[in-house]
Parts: structure tokens; C-alpha cells; sequence
């Protein structure tokens, strides 16, 4: 199970025994190559070596690890898998950080970036980033929308986009970098 996966133009994922393939793993991370982890029931979960890195427990249903390497694929392909130096990082102080560059952000819009951050690239329901914001309570609907207009409105010069995805809630992606001629 460590050959490399091909997954229709997708970028391909070595699936890697861990910890029996620690240096295989070292040597795909120093290049930049995409992994897929797999555990044995009593090895402890890993630390995250990058964003180009996922893992499951084995034995796994075939289905099962089918969708987690067509998943990190995705994120590969769609630039989620970042550098780490460029990785998105939001410290304890309200600072969020994408390598050299940072913002601040007061408390309501911390809380609210924290649950996006832990969810990059995937929906994060409007009633989960209220109760994210407001753990005593959300207030009104209103109050969510201007503090996420706020919220993007500051992560716009790291390259970070929330979009909107009607009826379910919001995204948080890695954009683009942002150049005077785009105007975005």
C-alpha cells in the first residue's frame, strides 16, 4: 500500500506506513510531494507535517481510503497545500499570520477565524460560526453577517477569501496573491 496513487490528473499521493516510514515520509515532505499516512490502531495520531499531508488508521475500508487520498488530492489541486512558512496561522493574541504578513483581530472575529481556520477549505455551517463567536449565545442573524464582513475585509491582505455558500454557510480559502492591477 505505499505505491504511488494516480487519481485522474490529480496530483499523486505516496500512501506511507507511519512510523515504519518515517524517512520516506521526511524525504516527500522536503520535496513538496503530497502523503497519505497510514496508522496502525495503537500508533499515536501524528503532528502535522504540512498541508500536503492527511492519515488514516489501518485496516481501513477500501472506499474509505479512496475518498481520504481523492480528498487530499482536491486540496492539493486547489492550492490548499500550502508551505508551511505560508500556511495560515492564527496565535492565541488575535494575530493572524500568513508568513511575513499579519493582522490583529478583537475578540468575536478571533473566535470566528478560529473555526474557519480549523475547517480551511471546507463549510462551516452559519449556527457553528455563531455558537463559535458567541459561546454564551449568538445574538441576531445581522450581527454574524457584519462581523464576518469585517472579518473579510482584514484577512484580505493575507490572501485569505470567506465566501458565502448559500443556505449552508461560510468557506475560508487561500486566494490568489493580491496585486494592484487586480483591484481585489
Amino acid at each position: 500500500m505505499d505505491d504511488e496513487q494516480s487519481n485522474g490528473g490529480r496530483p499523486e499521493i505516496t500512501l506511507v506506513r507511519w512510523p515504519e516510514q518515517e524517512a520516506t515520509r521526511a524525504a516527500l515532505r522536503s520535496e513538496g510531494r503530497p502523503r497519505m499516512l497510514l496508522l496502525n490502531p495503537t500508533t499515536p495520531a501524528p503532528e502535522p507535517g504540512d498541508d500536503l499531508e492527511d492519515w488514516v488508521r489501518i485496516p481501513v475500508a477500501e472506499a474509505d481510503l479512496r475518498a481520504r487520498v481523492r480528498w487530499l488530492a482536491h486540496r492539493v489541486a486547489n492550492g490548499h497545500g500550502t508551505r508551511p512558512e505560508a500556511r495560515p496561522v492564527l496565535d492565541d493574541d488575535g494575530l493572524f499570520r500568513v508568513g511575513d504578513e499579519w493582522v490583529a483581530l478583537p475578540p468575536v472575529e478571533h473566535r470566528l477565524a478560529r473555526a474557519l481556520l480549523d475547517r480551511l477549505g471546507t463549510v462551516v455551517t452559519r449556527d457553528a460560526l455563531a455558537a463559535a463567536g458567541w459561546p454564551d449565545g449568538a445574538p441576531g442573524r445581522n450581527a454574524l453577517d457584519v462581523h464576518v464582513l469585517r472579518l473579510r475585509r482584514r484577512l484580505a491582505p493575507l490572501s485569505l477569501t470567506i465566501h458565502t455558500v448559500r443556505s449552508r454557510g461560510y468557506l475560508l480559502a487561500v486566494s490568489g496573491p493580491r496585486t494592484a492591477a487586480s483591484g481585489s
